[in-house]
């Protein structure tokens, strides 16, 4: 690896190091009102006299398209889990495809991400976050025309490409345009947008989904892009990065080996989870070859990413303990959270036999705790002192929160339902901290969009490899346990074959059997949902264990990227 640069090569206004123990943190305390947050924060300029100004509504309103932007990728991000037994029973899809239709979008914006912030650096901001609204634009009118699911899948997958885009390249953005010092309280505030689209999405694909249709959760996005769009276009006034006059040496500036590197890497290591226990055993040559095949890949990108000269990926991002610690535990966040998000729901349809709108009632105190929690996290921040005590009391109450939720049991009652998720929604909203240290990790202001588009992608990965093992538990467990009661006939015969198991969730409400044959199926249902449920608390303990190891950086620097927010047009 390369060494870090040092303080004599970067200009001290980009320049920050790890602090020491005792770190002094210098946090603005935010104003009460929105309109006055936005405007609170302070920008350094380059003024004769060098006093900050206040915001203008130009940088108001383009941060409320962002924030609408976002909001609509993370709502889509976890809307379609609940929806999925009625997509799959109307369109005849089978567990794999269903696998596949929640799989494309994930792993697309995953692979997609590094792209996006890579692409952002070389030709500036705007434009690429133009295509991505694009492509998520055109993906979510293809979802909503579908007539199978090989079209559901398109339709995924070119929303996936476009808001992973979205998702990074709106973090990026606020970090040019915001100051570390300032930066807590704009994070704050774009995490409530973000929190309320995460765990609202179960909802709003439980009401079209039951008393609308499935394909409203395509076209409800359109309204949202259609005020992000003109709010972006018109009032985000980023400084032009400088291009060279000729499109090839632009294009030259970019990582072309490591980009071709990760996408093929990604995809080789994911697609065996697809078949894994399904199509081929775990042990078998065509499941471990591939996964084997993409971690080499990956690693060769790894190694490869100390040789161009604007690497995706810098070595210098990982001479940081704090932001090695801070990237492992945005991994494990990532696998809880989606995971927990899309087979809660689930849970709530398949066991306790509530209808699509019933889960989503029963996850709106979660919701609401969640939100709260978002907007408070990073304003907490100059009030205690530092992220550091934060983050770790977040791993505490997340890995408390989802080990309870393996209390449910057929019949719970409603206080449960409602309760019970309450303290894993607080855990997974405080998380959002961890982009403050892998931030405030950065030698070089510039490098802070590469730093965020790598703690992002790594964890929409975690949130893959999450969904991977969530299904891969929810089909082995389903089977194994299948096989040890009396084959199911009659009403219950699709379920013999343990691929139904997904879209048949929609039908054991309405069955009209008695108790005594449908309760040993419900338990079946449980113990998949319970398996989840221990296996993610267990990796909440890892990332308590990785925030130990994380430092408290300084967060008094003023600094701002290259393509910062310009004052006037």
């Amino acid at each position: 690896m390369d060494h870090p640069e040092s303080s004599a090569e970067i200009p001290l206004s980009t320049t920050r190091r790890e602090s020491h123990p005792e770190p002094k943190i210098e946090t603005e305390t935010p104003s009460h009102s929105i309109d006055e947050a936005l405007g609170a924060g302070t920008v350094e300029q380059d003024s004769k006299d060098g006093a900050p100004s206040k915001k203008l509504l130009a940088f108001k309103l383009a941060f409320i398209g962002l924030a609408a932007a976002v909001f609509v990728f993370q709502m889509d991000a976890t809307s379609l889990g609940i929806a999925l037994p009625t997509i799959a029973g109307e369109l005849h899809g089978q567990s794999l495809e269903s696998f596949w239709a929640n799989m494309s979008y994930t792993l697309c914006g995953l692979v997609m991400q590094p792209l996006w912030a890579s692409i952002s650096n070389a030709f500036g901001r705007k434009p690429p976050l133009y295509v991505c609204i694009v492509f998520f634009t055109v993906g979510s009118i293809g979802f909503a025309l579908a007539k199978n699911m090989s079209i559901i899948i398109v339709g995924r997958v070119l929303q996936g490409f476009g808001g992973g885009g979205i998702d990074v390249l709106a973090e990026i953005i606020l970090a040019d345009i915001t100051t570390l010092q300032e930066r807590s309280f704009y994070l704050g505030l774009m995490g409530i947008p973000i929190s309320i689209g995460n765990i609202l999405g179960p909802s709003v694909g439980a009401l079209f989904s039951n008393y609308a249709s499935w394909r409203w959760i395509g076209w409800v996005n359109l309204p949202f892009l259609g005020l992000a769009a003109p709010l972006i276009v018109f009032f985000l006034r980023l400084r032009p990065v400088q291009l060279d006059k000729s499109l090839a040496a632009n294009l030259n500036r970019l990582d072309w080996i490591g980009m071709f590197l990760v996408v093929v890497g990604i995809t080789i290591f994911v697609l065996p989870f697809s078949w894994a226990g399904s199509l081929y055993p775990w042990d078998s040559w065509r499941t471990l070859f591939p996964m084997f095949l993409g971690i080499v890949v990956l690693v060769v990108f790894a190694i490869y990413e100390k040789r161009p000269a604007t690497p995706m990926m810098p070595h210098r991002l990982f001479h940081s303990k704090t932001a090695n610690m801070t990237l492992a535990g945005a991994f494990i966040h990532g696998m809880i959270l989606i995971s927990i998000l899309q087979y809660l729901p689930l849970f709530y349809q398949a066991v306790e036999l509530e209808t699509a709108i019933g889960s989503a009632v029963s996850l709106l105190p979660a919701v609401i705790t969640s939100v709260l929690f978002a907007a408070i996290s990073m304003m907490m921040v100059s009030v205690v002192g530092g992220y550091v005590w934060i983050i770790r009391f977040a791993w505490i109450i997340l890995t408390l929160g989802t080990g309870l939720l393996a209390l449910f049991d057929v019949g719970s009652s409603s206080s449960m339902r409602f309760g019970l998720p309450i303290l894993w929604g607080a855990g997974v909203a405080l998380l959002r901290l961890l982009l403050l240290p892998m931030q405030a990790s950065v030698q070089n202001v510039d490098d802070t969009g590469l730093a965020i588009g790598q703690l992002l992608t790594v964890r929409m990965f975690g949130a893959l490899v999450g969904l991977t093992v969530a299904s891969t538990i929810f089909n082995s467990v389903f089977s194994a346990t299948l096989s040890s009661i009396e084959r199911p006939t009659g009403p219950l015969a699709s379920l013999a074959d343990a691929k139904n198991a997904v879209a048949f969730i929609s039908e054991l409400r309405k069955l009209d059997i008695s108790p005594q044959v449908l309760d040993p199926v419900l338990k079946i249902y449980l113990k998949c949902f319970r398996t989840i449920f221990y296996t993610m608390a267990g990796l909440g303990s890892l990332g308590l264990i990785t925030s130990l190891f994380t430092d408290d950086l300084d967060l008094s620097a003023k600094d701002l990227g290259q393509q910062q927010f310009e004052e006037s047009s």
